[in-house]
């Protein structure tokens, strides 16, 4: 569409020419999940298989707002995972689809980054395991090898040294 996608300090800005595409994109690509989930495949273990899905207004978001001089408009974080309404989905047997937007109270959108969605779902729902599909090329450790997977404790300890690095180079 032409809108030039702004990132500051690691944050997309979501002005309203970008809210306007990422609305249009979370529409389309969950349309696209919700048809391949009702795909009925013969001569396969999901032949016959009716898999629901329920998407809705379960991440409650606030505005990121202005940091160091710069207004980051739509661009928001999570307030809230409504966890007790995704677990209702669940219980019904139905998979939940989470977008990277959130909602206010007041009804206002804001584009979230998906990996905090995810976590803070995850973290709402007192998941045994977070499985996190992203783009690009992962988490590496020192020696630039990709980390598969990691316990709390890893994750904990990676902040922490990460902390220290960071802190190092100030």
């Amino acid at each position: 569409r032409g809108v030039d996608m702004q990132y500051i300090n690691g944050l997309r800005v979501t002005d309203e020419d970008s809210l306007t595409c990422v609305k249009e994109a979370a529409g389309a690509v969950r349309v696209e999940i919700e048809a391949l989930f009702s795909m009925g495949l013969a001569n396969s273990p999901m032949a016959g298989l009716r898999i629901r899905v329920a998407s809705g207004n379960f991440v409650t978001a606030k505005p990121i707002g202005v940091r160091e001089g710069v207004d980051y408009c739509h661009t928001g974080e999570v307030r809230r995972i409504d966890a007790d309404g995704i677990r209702q989905q669940l219980d019904a047997g139905r998979l939940v689809l989470l977008s990277s937007m959130g909602y206010s109270p007041t009804g206002e959108i804001f584009n979230l980054s998906a990996e905090e969605v995810a976590s803070a779902a995850a973290v709402a729902l007192r998941a045994d395991k977070l499985v996190l599909l992203v783009e690009g090329n992962g988490l590496r450790d020192g020696r630039r090898r990709l980390i598969q997977q990691l316990s709390l404790q890893e994750v904990e300890q990676l902040m922490r040294s990460r902390r220290k690095l960071s802190e190092d180079w100030a």
